[in-house]
């Protein structure tokens, strides 16, 4: 799905994915594309920030409280804050006009590589597809994942940065090492797409600044799990 008020790069971007394989529905406000997401329950949305009828931020958030679509923020903004926002309220990833036609298939093709809910479960885990790690039990058949016995709701991007961290718990994780991973492309580069999909993972754990119970901070260099050194 396409929601883009843009006429040039809405159909830009409709023959790209068309041309990719899928079929495409457009819309040019945020109305018409939540209508469109509850009946035709897309895998893949793009999103303008700049919508004319409600801010790109409130779509997404609005948007990602009906599906857990992939969605990728396309912005001609140059603040970064906009784009942290949306990583912070659900988005998977962001495109900054102009971008090129090969960026665009890039980075779709990299994220549906990523498996969605309920399908198979990542190869970095064990055999059983359940991962276990202090309080933390992490189902990859399932995708769901515990702390103390209470299920969490995770976007598809925290539990894949958990389950990749929890697959080797005392190894280290560069952010590029986790970029690789998780986003699985050339294109993507910005290590605030790691900082942020973490800092909002860690608040789901229940972590907080003072106690690093579950993840912890390398400075310099990246993140690994928690060890009981370190609480």
């Amino acid at each position: 799905m396409v929601i883009e008020d843009d006429t040039d790069t809405r159909a830009l971007i409709v023959v790209l994915l068309g041309q990719a394989g899928f079929v495409v529905h457009e819309a040019a406000t945020a109305a018409a594309g939540l209508e469109l997401v509850l009946s035709v329950n897309p895998d893949l949305i793009t999103l303008d920030l700049g919508l004319p009828d409600l801010d790109g931020i409130e779509a997404c958030r609005q948007i990602r409280a009906i599906t857990d679509a992939y969605i990728v923020m396309v912005t001609a903004r140059p603040d970064e804050i906009d784009r942290l926002m949306g990583l912070e309220i659900g988005a998977d990833d962001y495109l900054t006009k102009p971008f090129s036609p090969r960026e665009l298939r890039a980075r779709v093709g990299a994220m549906l590589r990523r498996p969605r809910s309920g399908t198979r479960r990542p190869t970095t885990v064990e055999d059983e597809g359940v991962l276990k790690h202090g309080e933390i039990w992490l189902d990859a058949v399932s995708r769901t994942v515990q702390v103390s016995g209470a299920e969490l709701e995770l976007t598809r991007t925290e539990f894949d940065l958990l389950a990749t961290m929890m697959s080797e718990p005392r190894r280290v994780w560069p952010r590029e090492t986790l970029l690789r991973r998780v986003w699985g492309s050339e294109w993507v580069t910005d290590g605030h797409l790691v900082e942020v999909h973490m800092g909002n993972l860690r608040r789901k754990l229940g972590e907080d600044s003072r106690e690093a119970r579950h993840i912890r901070t390398v400075r310099g260099v990246g993140y690994r799990m928690a060890t009981g050194r370190d609480v």
